[in-house]
């Protein structure tokens, strides 16, 4: 009784750390936050309570623009469930097989996930400008003017052109949780199909994707949950711009607060946010039910 005791009090001692830094880093600031968005305050003077009212005003688009930002986030997880977890996915797939070269490769594709995201955001910068980004010069070089463009600013380019370095920056991310979770496969059951005559294609389809289904799901959760908290990226490249056709419910709360000091309104946004995260993540943990595999 005694040893279970002081085993208790040792794990309470080495979880307090943690515990008080959560609570400073992550519960502190959003329970401050849920406050603040109850207010009408510019962040000097002393607010005055409002209630739902700064929650209202969201989904007034004239006033907000806040619905525009949902969409843009919308089509930006779809893109990433579309386009980037596919690849991801296909590129688990080949690296799984323990080709040659295959630790090289991990390492390739996961160095834009530990790149600066300024770095990123400057890189792509130059590629998309419109006089010497390579982009255009190449289109250029293989004599289509027509379809040059200034990318990050037009309307109708815009947010795909800040989706682009999204993905090229995570794409090595989900892949590697795919890749951990094939290699946690047992080969036996692998070999086992090979024997039966099964192909590289249907091994991949009928064993490794069905047994990957718990990871599958977590990547999904973990981009659309990434799409609706997107800021980096997209503040350097457009900063929600042109004429808001790229901005997202972060960027639009940065522009509430910073800009126009309406720091009971940008708490609201943050506030909602913190909320589609974890609805969006519980209604994703529904829907895609999955088997644990013992």
């Amino acid at each position: 009784m005694e040893k279970a005791r002081s085993n208790v009090v040792a794990i309470c001692l080495f979880m307090l750390p943690a515990a008080v830094l959560f609570t400073v880093i992550i519960i502190v600031p959003v329970i401050m936050s849920t406050y603040y968005s109850l207010l009408n305050w510019d962040g000097i003077t002393k607010g005055t309570f409002v209630g739902l009212e700064n929650f209202v005003q969201l989904f007034k688009s004239k006033t907000a623009g806040f619905p525009k930002t949902l969409l843009n986030v919308s089509v930006l997880a779809g893109l990433s469930i579309v386009i980037q977890l596919p690849l991801a996915l296909f590129l688990a797939l080949v690296l799984g097989k323990g080709i040659k070269g295959e630790v090289f490769f991990l390492s390739v594709f996961f160095i834009p996930v530990l790149l600066s995201t300024t770095v990123i955001g400057q890189l792509w910068s130059k590629i998309y400008n419109p006089d010497y980004g390579i982009l255009n010069v190449a289109l250029r070089a293989l004599g289509l003017d027509h379809m040059t463009k200034v990318w990050l600013g037009d309307q109708k380019t815009a947010l795909l052109a800040v989706f682009i370095p999204i993905l090229w920056q995570y794409v090595g991310y989900h892949m590697l949780i795919m890749y951990a979770g094939i290699k946690s496969i047992s080969p036996e059951l692998r070999e086992a199909a090979r024997i039966d005559g099964a192909t590289e294609g249907q091994l991949a389809r009928y064993v490794t994707i069905p047994l990957l289904k718990p990871v599958l799901r977590t990547s999904i959760i973990f981009s659309v949950t990434g799409s609706l908290k997107a800021f980096d990226l997209i503040y350097i490249l457009t900063n929600g711009g042109p004429a808001h056709a790229s901005e997202v419910p972060s960027t639009l709360m940065v522009s509430m607060i910073f800009n126009r000091n309406r720091y009971g309104f940008g708490s609201a946004i943050a506030v909602m946010i913190i909320f589609l995260c974890f609805l969006m993540a519980i209604l994703l943990r529904k829907l895609i039910r999955t088997e644990e595999v013992v």
